[in-house]
């Protein structure tokens, strides 16, 4: 296992006939500006099944080329080096061969890097953002953008205070009918707030898969990194030919459940919907059967609760009115009454943050040194909400919360909760 604090080593930029200015160059002494015309050198770091998707919509972006690849796994790592080099082939006349690495330390040495697309297993996440950021590296991170309080308000405080351009891969704040629907409810077009329903499946469970032997091509100790150690299972990490998602989200050491695999989407309407996104909940309710994984509530300062509940659809949310209804899923939006989506928003209403294309939504932010439509900030409220809704059902039992220190209420039960303990010399340092 190779830490931060025992990472030793320099990396020098091959050099290929492919020359592209970075744009710390042309930045001179301000920090990460890209002029417009210059392009923006990119580096993934994790390349699994979701990198494929990634590269694909980012690659769409005129701006970007692609110089490096991480993994931990040599067969995934070879396969993705392949597919970048010719996606750099596809856009640029002798685009450059990327260059692939085990260390994500080694990338952030580079230079000539200006930007990180992080799409690790979720125990991962923090630590490779904040690290970027200390590089001044510009960061897409894959939802949720952490697994603790502690490493989401870390990643914040890393982004603000190195600069940085922070986009987390809440791709819904990108669509048009997940902003049509918060634009609704934001307006008062269904009336005063009652109740809003979000339906995602269970919370994550403790891991109690046989103990196996990893593949030869994956360095599994380092996989797991920073987490606990458990020895290696298909499930949670599937070997290179094997196309299923990992279930390492499934579990308590390495992601967070259904409730934040898919509630970091779902709760995430929820709370641009209501304006909360820089706040929260300030009381959370285990279910009624406190052994259910269904149920539980949260309430906001202004009395609307939010209930994670199979209310009769399948990833979606539903926003309950005095005056009407709005649901909305991935597949269609629609309201009780007919005449509620026919509205049109007015000049005066609230008018959301309008993004029709979540990758190049980002590389503008980057060119531009603005907040993309799902600033670190808003990643981070949202990652809080699942995961505190994940302690109300591990705990069983009320939960008061001040969205403001982050903190609970007279309950130091909890608040050790709010951070958790590194393997061996990995640490989260600002």
């Amino acid at each position: 296992m190779i830490s931060r604090r025992k990472f030793v080593g320099t990396v020098a930029a091959g050099a290929t006939a492919f020359s592209i200015v970075p744009g710390y160059v042309m930045a001179g002494n301000k920090r990460g500006l890209v002029a417009p015309s210059d392009k923006i050198n990119l580096a993934y770091i994790g390349v699994g099944k979701q990198s494929y998707t990634l590269l694909e919509n980012i690659g769409k972006c005129p701006e970007t080329v692609v110089l490096a690849c991480c993994d931990v796994d040599q067969k995934k790592l070879d396969k993705f080096q392949t597919a970048a080099t010719l996606e750099n082939a596809k856009k640029f006349e002798n685009g450059p061969k990327v260059d692939s690495y085990k260390h994500f330390q080694e990338v952030l040495q580079r230079k000539d890097i200006d930007a990180v697309v992080i799409a690790t297993p979720d125990h991962w996440h923090a630590i490779i953002a904040v690290e970027a950021a200390k590089a001044e590296k510009d960061i897409y991170c894959e939802k949720p953008l952490s697994l603790t309080v502690e490493e989401g308000r870390a990643m914040v405080n890393a982004t603000r205070k190195y600069e940085r351009v922070f986009q987390t891969g809440n791709m819904q704040r990108s669509w048009d009918d997940f902003r049509r629907a918060c634009q609704l409810v934001r307006n008062g077009y269904i009336g005063e707030i009652k109740e809003v329903k979000v339906q995602v499946a269970q919370p994550y469970i403790q891991c109690n898969l046989p103990d196996m032997k990893a593949p030869a091509e994956l360095d599994w100790d380092l996989w797991v990194g920073p987490a606990m150690y458990r020895a290696w299972h298909p499930e949670i990490a599937p070997p290179f030919g094997d196309n299923s998602w990992g279930m390492w989200r499934r579990y308590k050491a390495f992601g967070g459940g259904f409730i934040t695999d898919w509630g970091a989407h779902m709760f995430d309407i929820a709370q641009w919907g209501l304006g909360m996104d820089e706040s929260g909940p300030v009381q959370f309710f285990p279910p009624e059967n406190k052994r259910d994984l269904v149920g539980a509530k949260m309430k906001y300062k202004n009395g609307v609760v939010v209930t994670h509940e199979n209310w009769g659809e399948t990833n979606a949310v539903q926003f309950i009115g005095h005056e009407g209804i709005i649901e909305v899923s991935r597949d269609w939006l629609r309201a009780n009454k007919e005449s509620i989506l026919k509205t049109r928003i007015k000049k005066s209403d609230d008018h959301l943050y309008v993004s029709t294309n979540h990758y190049q939504d980002w590389i503008d932010a980057i060119k531009n040194r603005t907040k993309p439509v799902s600033d670190v900030e808003i990643g981070h409220r949202t990652a809080t909400v699942c995961n505190l809704l994940n302690m109300t059902y591990e705990l069983e039992r009320p939960l008061l919360w001040n969205p403001v220190n982050e903190k609970f209420i007279d309950d130091e039960g909890a608040n050790s909760k709010l951070s958790k303990p590194y393997r061996g010399t990995w640490e989260l340092e600002i």
